[in-house]
């Protein structure tokens, strides 16, 4: 039994790994195509454009590895039908339970590999092919409105305790931590607005400390004059000042990053920053359950595949079998993305979200797997 799961394992790893390389061929030659056009813009150039594709790879990877696992297994296993293998392996005693056992174990590999990747290869990759990208074009980001990036930042006493609210505007932000057109506005806890902070210039100096160029302040303090309540304001420039706060150049660059894109380290680290200044973390919670459940899916994958194995000749050529495969695929990833969406509409939990998809496609493993004629 022992010859027997490693030849299971051997065939199935290659057809995934086969499959796979098919798969970042075509991604690759895609997003070739789309950078083709930016080539010539600043200095980004045709080897520019080439790391950009090549470090995009692993998280082409890590978002295609259930649906590669899902075709690679059918193939393999289709294979084995069709050469009669399978059934050699029955009659040597590989039962439903022992080929699902032995697939699990093959999963399990599958599934440390995808989290392997997801959370240590994929982000810096990702993050380093943006830096070429945005550094050769001569381009920040500047996240989703026309502003820049808004942030919402809070001032803590030595106690932990909010002090003052702070709602932070970046114009743009270079990869190196340089901030443009900074603006912050203070509030006190009753959201009375105490000071303003311009800058058109700053840069990260480590820690909780920023570097500020042309520094223009607004202090505003209220005073009571004749009994009545009156506001003065106070104008403060200087060619040079410091600005303390918990923000780093990488906290304000994930407001410009897709959260499927983060590690789930720096997800809960986000969720944290955006629950403990009373902000809606919702949907960068369920992209942390979807990182921390999307290996398991490699598994359902797996088990999704094993009925195909028990079809015979005339059910269907490999073709057949593994276009199903890919019919499959294609439902789970669409299953996946609707409950998304249903869950931050709805506001579900956000591990009911991330799990249902896949436990829908485990049950309709269990019941194919169930209901494959002659399996025993």
């Amino acid at each position: 039994m022992k010859t027997l799961n490693a030849y299971f394992a051997r065939e199935t790893f290659a057809a995934v790994a086969f499959v796979l390389a098919g798969f970042l061929a075509l991604f690759s030659f895609f997003d070739f195509v789309a950078e083709l056009e930016d080539i010539g813009r600043g200095n980004y150039q045709f080897q520019h454009a080439l790391a950009y594709v090549m470090l995009s790879l692993p998280n082409h990877t890590y978002e295609l590895m259930p649906v590669v696992v899902l075709i690679g297994t059918i193939y393999a296993l289709a294979q084995f039908a069709s050469n009669s293998e399978f059934t050699a392996m029955r009659a040597a005693g590989l039962g439903r339970v022992k080929a699902f056992g032995a697939l699990l174990r093959i999963g399990f590999v599958m599934a440390i590999i995808t989290l392997g990747i997801g959370e240590i290869i994929a982000p810096p990759a990702e993050k380093w092919a943006q830096d070429i990208r945005l550094g050769a074009m001569g381009g920040q980001i500047t996240g989703q409105f026309r502003s820049g990036i808004w942030i919402k930042d809070t001032v803590r006493d030595e106690d932990g305790r909010a002090r003052r609210q702070r709602f932070v505007n970046v114009g743009q932000l270079d990869p190196s931590g340089k901030m443009q057109n900074v603006r912050v506005y203070e509030f006190d806890n009753d959201f009375r607005l105490v000071g303003v902070l311009s800058a058109p210039t700053g840069q990260f100096s480590g820690g909780d400390l920023w570097s500020l160029d042309d520094v223009t302040e607004l202090d505003i303090t209220t005073a009571d004059v004749r009994e009545t309540e009156a506001i003065r304001v106070q104008r403060i420039l200087a060619e040079k000042g410091e600005w303390t706060s918990e923000l780093t150049p990488e906290l304000l660059s994930m407001m410009a990053i897709s959260p499927d894109r983060m590690s789930a380290w720096n997800l809960s680290g986000y969720v944290e920053h955006l629950q403990s200044n009373q902000q809606d973390a919702s949907r960068y919670e369920l992209a942390l359950w979807k990182k921390i459940t999307y290996p398991m899916a490699v598994l359902v994958m797996m088990a999704l595949a094993l009925p195909f194995a028990y079809l015979h000749a005339r059910a269907g050529s490999i073709g057949v079998k593994v276009f199903a495969g890919i019919m499959l695929g294609v439902a789970f990833h669409f299953l996946n993305g609707l409950f998304s969406h249903l869950g931050l509409l709805n506001t579900w939990p956000a591990w009911v979200s991330a799990t249902v998809p896949s436990l829908v496609a485990f049950v309709i493993a269990m019941i194919m797997l169930g209901r494959v004629g002659g399996a025993r």
